[in-house]
């Protein structure tokens, strides 16, 4: 028996020199170490013999045992560190070799036409100022002529902070631009011109054409003696420099509180020209944004003579801009994240 013992010690370390690789070397523990181990059905042997008998073959067992889970571990080392200096070796870099190009990342389409819409009127004279988006209720509504109860509120669809009915001076993430009108106001003394970008909230329904969270920009421009052609010859301009140089502009009558009169400008449809199709609704003309003369009232809340200053104000949203410049059906593709649309900018 103790003969046995040596001859599987032997035989088990011969076999331990010849793997060369890590999941081997299990197979070759259960072999010989594993409850069904060839060493380990030699110790189930020893219930069976003499005492003295058992104590030598136990002894020369245990001795076994532990040679070769020394070799064991000292092999496993071995390998690993060889399959460590490959797996260098198989991925040294070459510094001869061209490096890969980082993708560049680029302008969100929104901030892009935020800022091709400032530079336009930047151009003009217009300086970019920009407003808190949490805003009062005072400048938001009541300086720009529409007061607590008045059913013009109904045209936004506002986010409350602090609701009318809970807070002497009520507060709400702005509905649009229009109150940095105000405050500019409220610092400057005439000539003002100014356009404001900013980001607006409104409690609606998302769809194709609506979100609850958009992009506006707003513009005022107020002097002495400043005219509704100053407002006409100021946008068409600016529908030149945007959607290029032949573009036909109309104005019709619209209403919004704080201009007197209010128009809205409409540009000639560019996918048909004008002769009518399903995107101006054959109608032959789009609609780009609200405009007007500043109301006295929204004057006189700043401080300002109406019978000494006058002004324009317009307002736009940059994403539909952007949905008639390059023929984008849904504007909640801006905030899908959507690299494949997003690359195309």
């Amino acid at each position: 028996m103790p003969d046995d013992v040596e001859t599987i010690k032997n035989e088990a370390l011969k076999e331990l020199e010849s793997i060369g690789e890590v999941k081997r070397l299990d197979e070759w523990r259960v072999a010989y170490l594993g409850r069904s181990g060839r060493l380990t059905a030699v110790l189930r042997t020893l219930g069976a013999l003499p005492l003295e008998e058992r104590r030598a073959l136990g002894q020369r067992a245990n001795e076994a045992k532990t040679a070769l889970e020394e070799a064991l571990a000292q092999r496993e080392g071995v390998i690993r560190e060889q399959e460590m200096a490959q797996s260098v070796a198989a991925g040294r870099i070459d510094v001869t070799l061209p490096g890969r190009s980082a993708p560049l990342g680029r302008l969100h389409p929104s901030t892009q036409m935020v800022r091709e819409i400032c530079d336009a009127f930047v151009t003009m004279g217009f300086q970019v100022v920009e407003g808190p988006e949490v805003e009062w209720d005072y400048y938001n509504f009541e300086a720009l002529n529409i007061p607590k109860d008045h059913p013009a509120r109904d045209m936004w669809d506002t986010l409350w902070i602090t609701p009318p009915s809970e807070s002497e001076r009520p507060m709400l993430l702005r509905t649009h631009t229009s109150p940095m009108q105000v405050r500019v106001m409220e610092k400057t003394r005439p000539p003002v011109r100014v356009v404001v970008p900013g980001k607006c909230y409104r409690y609606e329904a998302t769809d194709a054409t609506h979100e609850s969270q958009f992009y506006q920009i707003e513009g005022l421009a107020v002097d002495e003696n400043i005219t509704f052609a100053d407002l006409k010859g100021t946008l068409y301009q600016f529908a030149q420099r945007i959607f290029g140089q032949g573009r036909k502009v109309r104005f019709r009558c619209d209403y919004f509180p704080f201009v007197e009169p209010g128009v809205d400008m409409s540009i000639d449809c560019f996918f048909c020209e004008g002769s009518g199709c399903r995107i101006c609704k054959d109608s032959g003309w789009i609609e780009i944004m609200g405009a007007g003369m500043v109301h006295p009232n929204v004057l006189r809340k700043v401080g300002y003579d109406p019978e000494v200053y006058t002004g324009f104000a317009f307002g736009m949203g940059p994403e539909r801009i952007a949905m008639l410049k390059y023929g984008i059906d849904d504007i909640r593709l801006f905030y899908a994240n959507d690299l494949r649309f997003l690359r195309q900018f």
